[in-house]
């Protein structure tokens, strides 16, 4: 049975790879199901995404504006709130992954809640590498997230997970937000490899000394909030 599904597009400063990145949506979406949406959520972007996004714009094609960046975290809640299939999937619009593989996860909603992919041949900086190496180890402890690949900006959910959960803190940690209030509510969680590419265009926003710092701050606080 084909399923109907929304695709999150969080986007902030991306005008290099916008298009691309709806095009490359539009493409895997239209092999899987006949029902299908593309929220582009231009995060207060300073550059042209959200003039490229508006022109994209279709029937199957929404653009959502923050006027100010808010940050990943709300950009991701301001487009599971607007998603309106019953399948919710996200990743990012910097053009690292392959959105045709999409269709290994949706058959696979017929035995877990959530699919999440974890990156294969990851290509990405050695810094960043063996920061997430850590920070995945550290959250398996610290609160039983048991995924290779916390961060992983691919994944797929029931609308019925993310109903039920509350995204509230900011920022990068949201992921890893997300997973430990599944796994507590014990919906079921399948990973799926995907393939990983370089960012050919932009740059990332990710700054490592203040994100880590910060991160970690927001964890502890997390940890205490789940107990």
């Amino acid at each position: 049975m084909k399923r109907s599904i929304s695709v999150v597009l969080p986007a902030y400063n991306e005008e290099k790879n916008i298009k691309k990145a709806v095009e490359n949506a539009l493409s895997a979406l239209e092999k899987i199901s006949d029902d299908y949406e593309v929220i582009v959520i231009d995060d207060g972007s300073k550059d042209k995404t959200g003039e490229i996004a508006n022109s994209l714009q279709t029937e199957k094609v929404r653009v959502i504006r923050h006027e100010k960046n808010k940050g990943y975290a709300s950009a991701l809640r301001t487009g599971f709130e607007s998603a309106k299939k019953e399948l919710i999937f996200f990743t990012d619009a910097d053009n690292q992954f392959d959105l045709g593989e999409l269709r290994k996860f949706v058959p696979l909603v017929n035995y877990a809640d959530v699919i999440v992919g974890y990156r294969m041949n990851r290509k990405d900086p050695l810094h960043r590498l063996i920061m997430s190496k850590g920070y995945n180890f550290l959250i398996k402890i610290l609160l039983g997230i048991k995924v290779r690949d916390v961060d992983c900006a691919f994944k797929l959910f029931k609308r019925e997970v993310l109903q039920n959960i509350k995204i509230e803190h900011k920022g990068w940690l949201v992921n890893t937000e997300l997973l430990a209030k599944i796994v507590k509510k014990d919906y079921k969680i399948k990973e799926v490899p995907v393939m990983h590419y370089p960012r050919t265009e932009g740059r990332s926003t990710v700054k490592p000394v203040s994100t880590i710092i910060n991160t970690f701050l927001d964890l502890i606080k997390l940890k205490f909030e789940l107990l």
